[in-house]
């Protein structure tokens, strides 16, 4: 098996870069809407890209990507999982996949109040996606209000519906539904609001993601929807494996994307580049496919040359093993790191527990959970991208304003200890461990973490350092151990100790740590930060 693949990416890493594009590529197996005369006509756009610039496609070249200042500083995005699966609004935004997959729950749910898939399938929603209330620069407005600093809406999910204008089908938000470039309307009202703008891709999965509608008497089968469902290629995994759980087999026992879907992918891909300019792209997980090698390294090399052309680096942020460490950067779906990294890294999660897009009954998280989260990966060097997933009318749910409000309230008292500021040479003490609890297609928070009063996190900042508590102790009494009397991690004695939004509080440096009273609290009180600064 391994042999076959490394023929494969031989074989294909030996063509013309970008790797794909063929006048004489033979015709898709699996029906799929493809132009070729506008894909060809893009993708020799990127192959001078790829040759103009500071960088080239070789993962040599790539280790020159440095994240920019600007995410550094941010520490907080706001993600954006909104589509047409926000109109059944049911269990979770795989439910154009599930609602085909025999057995599943949403293909239950599916015939019982919308009729069987031959009758009424995924493409009947596409007009009942108005967003008659979605409004841009309100979503802004909020944003800023939660103290966010980036925005990256999911440009194209799993479901082969394009959430912006595109070239290259006909299956977008500007040509049916909202009939509005959506991905450009969050962009230039983000950046009329002094908010970053990113854009994520999930299209890789689209080569399989219909798979099942395939396998009975379903709208999937039917060629003029091709543009939608297709290629609804087969996974490849045994019978007995569940088809719709992105585990290790489904990236290598798999019925690999032929040229023609490449080199869509790739063309979608430089169109989002060119199109939007966006200052960090998103890739999802099956980017990870052997195959798709020879296009990452052709994407980060156009991508990080068209930035240079813009004087905004761009960064990419990937969650599996696609890129060559240090050519790009790591994130962590629903997970944090348990250690300090050294290059800055990104943790995605959701404001809802069940679905990343919206979801009826769904159940959410609370302001102190994740601003708790947050201090933590902060702490680690890395920052929190928050995902909320508004209706399909465009409206976002009050349950996950009112959590964005109140992670914006503390910000504003607390966000000295959070903006702007570097690791501490040592990230925090405490018994809580963290570390990468993602679920795919089934998503909980199961195991999200409950934090003790003995968890402190550190920052650094203007020469101070910051000791954030993740519980506040109800008596006010704190013990930060790693600060004891002549402790190595300070080079300076300290001088005095502020709690945020307070004032100066007392403390006393012991051979068993560095004792502060605080003010006495509630049970429910928010994460706290004081800031420690020193003696000239």
């Amino acid at each position: 098996m391994k042999k076959h693949l490394i023929a494969a990416l031989c074989a294909l890493t030996a063509m013309t870069s970008p790797a794909l594009a063929q006048k004489s590529a033979p015709k898709s197996p699996w029906p799929m809407e493809y132009q070729a005369a506008p894909v060809e006509a893009q993708l020799a756009k990127v192959k001078q890209g790829v040759n103009e610039g500071p960088f080239r496609p070789d993962w040599d070249s790539l280790r020159g990507f440095r994240t920019p200042a600007w995410f550094q500083d941010a520490k907080f995005g706001i993600f954006i999982h909104w589509g047409v699966y926000s109109v059944p609004a049911y269990a979770n935004e795989w439910y154009s996949r599930n609602m085909y997959v025999p057995g599943n729950a949403a293909y239950e749910h599916h015939l019982k109040t919308y009729g069987p898939q031959n009758k009424f399938g995924y493409k009947d929603f596409i007009p009942q996606f108005k967003a008659e209330k979605f409004d841009p620069a309100a979503w802004m407005t909020l944003f800023q209000e939660a103290g966010a600093r980036y925005v990256v809406p999911v440009a194209e999910h799993c479901d082969g519906f394009a959430m912006y204008q595109s070239a290259f089908t006909k299956w977008d938000a500007a040509d049916m539904g909202p009939k509005r470039d959506v991905t450009g309307e969050i962009a230039k009202a983000a950046r009329a609001s002094g908010l970053h703008f990113g854009l994520s891709s999930h299209r890789a999965e689209h080569w399989w993601w219909y798979h099942k509608g395939r396998t009975y008497d379903s709208d999937v089968n039917d060629p003029k929807y091709a543009g939608l469902y297709g290629p609804a290629a087969p996974t490849g995994l045994p019978a007995d494996k569940p088809d719709n759980w992105p585990d290790s087999d489904l990236l290598h026992n798999w019925s690999p994307p032929n040229k023609e879907f490449l080199n869509d992918w790739m063309a979608r891909t430089s169109e989002l580049i060119d199109k939007y300019q966006p200052e960090l792209i998103y890739f999802d997980w099956w980017t990870s496919s052997p195959l798709f090698e020879p296009l990452m390294r052709d994407t980060a090399a156009y991508y990080y040359n068209r930035s240079a052309e813009w004087k905004a680096p761009g960064i990419i942020a990937y969650k599996g093993s696609q890129f060559a460490e240090g050519s790009a950067m790591f994130d962590l779906e629903r997970g944090k790191s348990d250690a300090l990294k050294l290059t800055p890294w990104q943790s995605d999660t959701s404001v809802s527990i069940k679905s990343w897009g919206y979801a009826q009954n769904d159940s959410y998280r609370t302001p102190k959970s994740l601003v708790a989260d947050m201090i933590d990966i902060v702490s680690k060097n890395g920052n929190l991208l928050l995902n909320v997933g508004p209706k399909a009318d465009g409206t976002i749910p009050e349950e996950i304003a009112s959590v964005l409000r109140g992670m914006g309230a503390w910000l504003k008292v607390n966000g000295d200890a959070i903006y702007g500021t570097r690791p501490f040479l040592y990230f925090g003490e405490g018994p809580t461990k963290s570390g990468h609890v993602r679920q795919v297609g089934q998503f909980t928070e199961k195991n999200v973490s409950s934090f003790t009063k003995e968890d402190i996190r550190f920052t650094t900042k203007d020469g101070n350092l910051y000791a954030l508590g993740l519980e506040r102790p109800a008596d006010g009494a704190v013990l930060i151990k790693t600060l004891f009397a002549k402790t190595p991690y300070l080079d300076r004695a300290i001088d005095r100790i502020e709690l945020l939004g307070t004032g100066a509080v007392k403390w006393q440096q012991t051979d068993k740590g560095l004792n502060v009273t605080l003010p006495q609290s509630n049970a429910d009180a928010m994460p706290y930060a004081l800031r420690i600064s020193f003696k000239k």
